[in-house]
């Protein structure tokens, strides 16, 4: 399934955050981001954050990116928020074109089955840039994950 190219107006989301790196992540002995979102869920955060946008998502941001898919990268758990809050992590979701993908199936298998798909596609496709600025997951139901990735236009 080819992605749909969207533009997204910039927003706001609140959570907790981890910085990694893809090669951490597929050993199961330094992965951060399984444990982020235990944490998120465990501590019922998508309920508690102050100022979630009604009927909002939740959504894992990508951002402070070092360089491009090989470096680090910071990994937010959260939800899209009216303010910022000091007690959450905050992140500004920068405005622009993105490509979504989308992904079905049992979480979190299918977000990363979805990953994959992304990488399989930019390999595929030089011509298109990403701009490693902000890419996000928004979690539109029990087993369906959209994957924005910023693009340049």
């Amino acid at each position: 399934m080819e992605p749909t190219l969207v533009h997204v107006s910039r927003f706001l989301a609140a959570g907790l955050t981890v910085r990694t790196q893809n090669r951490d992540e597929m050993r199961q002995d330094s992965a951060q981001i399984p444990e982020l979102w235990g944490r998120f869920f465990a501590g019922d955060l998508a309920n508690t954050i102050p100022g979630r946008l009604p009927d909002a998502p939740v959504v894992g941001v990508y951002s402070a990116y070092e360089s491009d898919a090989n470096g680090f990268f910071n990994v937010t758990a959260g939800v899209p928020v009216s303010a910022a809050s000091s007690d959450f992590d905050g992140i500004e979701i920068e405005e622009g074109s993105y490509l979504v993908f989308e992904a079905r199936g049992a979480m979190p298998d299918a977000v990363i089955q979805g990953w994959g798909t992304i990488w399989q596609y930019f390999a595929q496709h030089p011509e298109v840039q990403r701009r490693y600025a902000t890419d996000f997951e928004s979690y539109d139901g029990p087993d369906l994950v959209r994957i924005h990735i910023g693009v340049v236009a």
